[in-house]
């Protein structure tokens, strides 16, 4: 039954394009200044109705970065994009700063984007806050529907292994600049696991830091509805109605999946008046030839409808162990077989970011893992809450840019610094 409807869904979108091709035709004849209905009422609303019967009928591909510059310490420079290693299901991305004479020390920063439906690109605005002052990586994840069975599965020992190999990749030598680690959302799990795995080990290539932002370390506190929901239904309920099989043609043919289909869904359904009335908003700025709020509408819903598969050992995984049995917190995590103690994090500072309004990770689920790693230095882990903001504000946005990333930075400095363990950092961490 699963793959009937995953080859529906595909079978409605091949017979969307007939229409969908005349609907970009009309736009593009109704646009022409030379064509008379151009400068009608009826034109353009004609125009503006095919224009939105387009964009919602067809299948976002996988958005750009498409960074060209960046400005360091007062001088602009280059960026060029660089797969740097690369593995089945994720490529680690270096924002390469082409500096024109000897390049500044800065610290490393691997941003670990989440795999919870959109592409890495979510993160743009994280990464662009973080350009001028760090030497930035970011995590790609694949679409797990073009990834072919051959190459295996993925779940979250293999998410966690990749975090391992990363850091172990982009570790210091003896003259190079230190490594800090941030993990988004769902992202924040994995990675604190995967640094208490290194830490037991007492492996030399643990980050100076992590930053986890909006994750959901201990689901139990401030349940919010998508929390409450994972409880409500059990994981039989997800495994029997979120799995599906890829059809032919995809490279990832028979794999089972969590489909980006029934993601998106799910992410409309949650503020389906505020996405109706954003279209609305949009048919009747086209008609009123409002240029820029149309362009910022295109650029959001752009990169919030472009949304990728995910393997659904991963998917499934993720919902029993972190949002139905919250074994993190409860200590009952295991990671190829031998217990996760977050205790064991001595080394790697902590910082703990949330929004004040997040509806998918609640105020204090984040905060949870201060107590949780109770053998970090006190003088290296911290909390912030920032007023104001929800979940996507939380990684991107004003508040980021102005409130939140210059407090990261700060701390990942204060971090470096060889008296910072046995001293509290003297920034003011909590939210006023």
């Amino acid at each position: 039954m699963d793959r009937i409807s995953y080859q529906l869904y595909e079978m409605l979108h091949l017979a969307f394009a007939p229409a969908r091709a005349a609907s970009d035709a009309m736009l593009h004849a109704l646009k022409n200044p030379l064509n008379p209905m151009h400068h009608t009422s009826l034109g353009r609303s004609i125009a503006a109705s095919a224009e939105l019967f387009e964009r919602m009928t067809r299948r976002y591909g996988k958005p750009l970065f498409g960074f060209d510059t960046t400005t360091v310490d007062g001088t602009e420079v280059e960026i060029v994009e660089d797969i740097v290693w690369s593995r089945p299901f994720c490529r680690l991305l270096r924002f390469d700063r082409q500096f024109p004479g000897v390049a500044p020390q800065q610290s490393k920063l691997l941003i670990i984007a989440p795999m919870s439906g959109h592409y890495a690109t979510l993160l743009r605005g994280t990464v662009e806050a973080f350009l001028p002052t760090h030497d930035v990586y970011i995590t790609d994840w694949s679409d797990a529907r073009t990834v072919s069975l051959a190459d295996g599965v993925f779940d979250l020992d293999d998410y966690i292994d990749y975090l391992c190999d990363m850091m172990r990749f982009l570790a210091p030598s003896a003259m190079d600049a230190s490594l800090h680690t941030l993990g988004v959302c769902q992202a924040s799990v994995p990675l604190i696991c995967a640094i208490a795995a290194m830490e037991a080990e007492d492996d030399p290539d643990t980050p100076q830091s992590m930053v986890l932002i909006g994750g959901p370390i201990d689901t139990r506190v401030n349940p919010t509805a998508v929390n409450k929901l994972a409880q409500q239904r059990g994981i039989d309920w997800f495994r029997s109605h979120c799995i599906h099989t890829v059809p032919f043609p995809h490279a990832g043919m028979g794999r089972q999946v969590y489909p980006g289909f029934l993601q998106l869904s799910g992410f409309m359904s949650m503020n389906f008046e505020r996405h109706v009335s954003a279209h609305f908003e949009m048919f009747n700025h086209l008609i009123e030839g409002d240029g820029d709020s149309t362009e910022k509408h295109r650029d959001f819903y752009d990169e919030y409808l472009a949304v990728m598969d995910l393997t659904a050992e991963f998917y499934l995984q993720t919902v029993d162990r972190i949002f139905v049995r919250h074994q993190v917190p409860l200590g009952l995590f295991r990671h190829r077989g031998n217990l996760i103690d977050l205790a064991a994090i001595r080394r790697t500072a902590l910082f703990a970011v949330e929004g004040e309004k997040d509806d998918i990770s609640g105020v204090g689920q984040t905060e949870a893992a201060l107590e949780l790693c109770a053998n970090i230095p006190a003088a290296r882990k911290s909390h912030y809450m920032q007023k104001g903001v929800g979940h996507y504000g939380v990684f991107n946005g004003s508040r980021f840019r102005a409130e939140i990333a210059p407090r990261i930075c700060a701390f990942a400095s204060e971090m470096e610094r060889p008296d910072r363990a046995t001293s509290r950092p003297s920034l003011a961490w909590s939210a006023e």
